[in-house]
Formats: structure tokens, sequence, C-alpha cells
């Protein structure tokens, strides 16, 4: 019994189930690129992804580790490598090391796979569903348009400055994020639960992409029109700069070179939000980070419609989908009481082992 405990509890910790995931994803993007003879490419043009990931992770690691040592070390510099080596002992043991690497692997090998898949949705189906979720958008709200109700209530020209840098913030916040969970974070079972949600949330949102395929307001024929009067920002120059690479892929999937990364339904930046909000609260992290999270949840709601990048129903899609990652990711990870989420605390994860040690000391 306690062999079969220590084995699961060593998957549930250590992403079994994102790599699962990963290696699923992995198989679908070979299967989709040999049916529909398409090209697998790193995601990422300028620096690749296993370059960049790893180092945001590495200088996390640094992070953590140089004010350290700083700090014992302030009123005797010389005593700087004996620290360096103590706190390396402390805070980062090969088991911390294995949890990170496999960490940061896991959730790469997810994203790689993603992003390929998100770039193949529209030669796998060449259906759009831009025309039907317009509609239920309308429906929905009282046959207005979303994005010119916020565009009339915030206006056109400081408002969209602002929602693009919520936006540009989003992009930079999950790889920050995943450094965080596998760096900052000692809880094992927090960090894993959140890293294997995330993986759940790209593995659902690219299946999504293929079942669903649209491009979102901004890029719909008949609503383009609502956002020529925002003025350029970096959301304008990556929208057009995005726009380009679809066209380029589907002129030539081979000679472009690229990846197309236009795909509306679910809105991933929603999914991912709401799945950072609950594992926040869920891990009980201070009052000022949960609050902080779900007011840039709020704020990331009202970019993505008002920038046109999303429809309103992809905002509810996204949500539904980030909260039922969070779930899954619960129960996979060993996170839960019954099928409610709980963080698993280290006095819960091998009782037997507590009790065979004090037994072992009463013995000596």
């Amino acid at each position: 019994m306690h062999e079969t405990g220590s084995l699961r509890t060593v998957v549930e910790r250590n992403f079994g189930a994102a790599w699962l995931t990963g290696i699923a994803m992995v198989v679908a993007t070979i299967v989709f690129a040999a049916i529909g003879e398409l090209p697998i490419r790193d995601p990422d043009s300028l620096i690749p992804g296993y370059i960049r990931f790893p180092a945001i992770v590495l200088g996390a690691i640094a992070l953590d580790i140089v004010p350290r040592v700083a700090w014992r070390a302030r009123r005797a510099p010389r005593t700087v490598g004996r620290h360096w080596r103590d706190v390396l002992r402390e805070r980062w043991p090969a088991s911390h090391w294995r949890y990170a690497v496999g960490g940061v692997t896991a959730w790469y090998l997810c994203y790689a796979a993603f992003r390929n898949l998100k770039s193949m949705a529209p030669f796998i189906n060449e259906k759009s569903w831009d025309v039907e979720f317009a509609r239920i958008d309308r429906e929905l709200w009282f046959g207005k348009e979303p994005a010119t109700v916020l565009h009339d209530l915030f206006g056109t020209g400081i408002a969209a400055h602002f929602f693009s840098t919520v936006y540009f913030i989003w992009i930079a916040l999950v790889p920050v994020s995943i450094a965080i969970a596998l760096v900052f974070t000692r809880s094992t079972r927090a960090g894993s639960w959140y890293v294997t949600a995330v993986a759940f949330d790209w593995a659902l949102g690219a299946l999504f992409y293929i079942l669903f395929p649209s491009v979102g307001p901004v890029y719909n024929a008949q609503q383009r029109g609502m956002f020529d009067g925002l003025p350029e920002t970096y959301n304008t120059r990556l929208a057009d700069s995005m726009w380009d690479d679809r066209v380029a892929v589907l002129g030539d999937r081979f000679a472009s070179g690229t990846l197309q990364t236009i795909a509306a339904f679910p809105s991933l930046h929603v999914g991912i939000m709401v799945t950072i909000c609950l594992v926040v609260s869920y891990i009980g992290l201070s009052r000022w980070i949960r609050i902080t999270a779900w007011v840039f949840l709020g704020l990331t709601v009202l970019a993505t419609i008002y920038l046109g990048w999303h429809f309103f129903i992809d905002v509810l899609a996204g949500a539904a989908l980030g909260s039922f990652t969070v779930w899954a990711a619960a129960m996979v990870t060993g996170n839960r009481v019954g099928l409610r989420p709980q963080l698993r605390r280290p006095a819960e994860d091998e009782p037997a082992a507590a009790v065979s040690q004090e037994a072992d000391a009463q013995g000596r």
C-alpha cells in the first residue's frame, strides 16, 4: 500500500497528466500533418520556445537564489560561495530540479503542439462559424454589437491604448505564471495542479479550434469596419501581422515559413485567466493576489471584446473551459476531496510514511 501510494504521489506531483496530454497532442499533430500534408514548425520564430521558456525558469531560479545569498553574505562577502551552496541545498535539492525541469518541459510540449494544431485548424475544417457566433452575440446583447457598445461606453482614444496594454500584459503573464508555479511555489501539489490545468487549456482549446473554426470580429468581413476608428496601437500592429501570417500560410503552407495563429472560439485569454483566478483562490494565496487576478480577468474580458479578438460567446466558452480544466486537473493531481477540488497539504500526502518513520524512531 505504501509503495503504491508513493508512486501515485510521484505521478500526481510530477505532471503525469500534463505529459500524457502533451504526448497525445503531439501524436494528433503528426497525424494531421501526415493526412493533410501540413508542415510542423517551431512555434516561435524569433527566440525558440525551447530556449525562451527554460530561460524564464532559470531566470526565476536565479531570482530565487541570488537575493537569499546576498542577504546571508551581506556582512561577510567572502562567504558567498558557502551561502550559495547552502541555499542551493535548502531550496533546490535534486527532487525540485526534476520537478521544475519536468514541469516546464511538459508544458512546452503541450504549447508547441497547441500552436501547430491551431495553425492546422483551417485546413482540417474549412467551415467558418463567424456568422453564427456574430448572430448569437447580437441575440445575447439585445440586437447590439458587443464591441460597439464598449466603444460607445469607453470611447476610442485612451481606452484603446489601455486595453491594448492589458492584452500585451496577458501575453507575458502566462510564461511568468508558469515560472512562479515551478520556482517560487514550494508546494509541488499546487504547482502541478496549475501547470496541468494550463496544459488541459491548450488541449481543449486546440480541439475546439478544429471543431468550430472562426477568426473573430476584427477579421470578420461583416464586422471589421467597427474597429477602423480605433487608433494605432500595439494591438492593431499585432492584428495586422497575424492576418498577414494567416494569408501567407493559407496561400502556401510550406513556403510561408510560419504558423497562422488566428482562432477565436473559445477565448483562451479568458480561459487561462479563469484558470489562474480559480487556482490562486483554491490554494489560498494572499488576498491582494486573488483580487488582482480577478480584476485582471475582468479587464481581459473587456479587452478581448473591445479590440475585436473575440465574440462574447467566445468569452463565455473560455470561462467554462477554464473552470473545467481547474476541476479536471484537481482530480488527476490528487488535489481533491471526493469530486471537490481542494489543495492537498504536505502532511496529507503520505500519512503511512509518517507512521512508518515514527515506528522506526521508537524502535531505535
